[in-house]
């Protein structure tokens, strides 16, 4: 392939920030009286969102009367807290050292609200060449406009680009957007052959290694 841009998944792909987001679950189970939850639990959640996080505390749907409060309470807690815990996995900053070695473009496309994942970015010195929210349009993944419209943003061709991911949602964003795609295995869900990727790697050297 030739490699122009590498995009990347937020949660679980680049960045190991499901403690800050178990954290802010269990200081706001706290706050309410409540028991903590497992981290093994809330792991899996993290890249749901916040909502499901408050479902799963809660044990509630989006009917229950405080849910509104309960999530927008979450995401403060989050957001005063983003990089508590949280930091870049084993290998990331080595790979995005090399990417821009190589004058290979770089970017962010998440499901997480923009203003948090350029606050986490921004909190662990990472700056990519563009971010994708799961607000910045009007769908989010799986569905593929957010990398399109990454890739439109360098100005270069799906073709050209590696969508790396975690979540089989992130796969089919990919295969839809006819962007190659890397699923990682040291993320926060487990990989599945079917999901129909193009790679599969352990850790972030593997790519490293296919770069050089």
């Amino acid at each position: 392939m030739n490699i122009s841009a590498i995009l990347f998944d937020l949660d679980g792909t680049l960045v190991d920030s499901a403690p800050d987001l178990a954290h802010a679950l269990n200081t706001l189970l706290a706050e309410n009286g409540l028991n903590s939850k497992p981290y093994s639990q809330i792991k899996p959640l993290v890249a749901l969102g916040a909502r499901v996080l408050v479902k799963f505390g809660f044990d509630c749907d989006e009917s229950d009367p405080e849910f509104k409060n309960r999530h927008q309470r979450v995401l403060q807690i989050y957001r005063q807290n983003i990089d508590k815990f949280s930091k870049p996995f084993a290998g990331i900053e080595a790979l995005i050292k090399i990417i821009k070695q190589q004058k290979i473009f770089w970017g962010v496309v998440t499901n997480k609200p923009e203003d948090l994942a350029h606050l986490l970015l921004d909190k662990l010195g990472l700056k990519p060449d563009v971010v994708v929210g799961g607000d910045t349009l009007a769908f989010n993944k799986p569905h593929p406009a957010p990398l399109l419209y990454a890739t439109a943003q360098l100005s270069v061709l799906p073709s050209q680009c590696l969508f790396i991911g975690d979540d089989e949602n992130d796969i089919i964003a990919g295969r839809n957007a006819q962007i190659k795609t890397v699923a990682v295995r040291y993320g926060y869900g487990t990989v599945f052959a079917d999901w129909g990727y193009d790679f599969v790697v352990d850790k972030p050297e593997e790519i490293t290694q296919w770069i050089l």
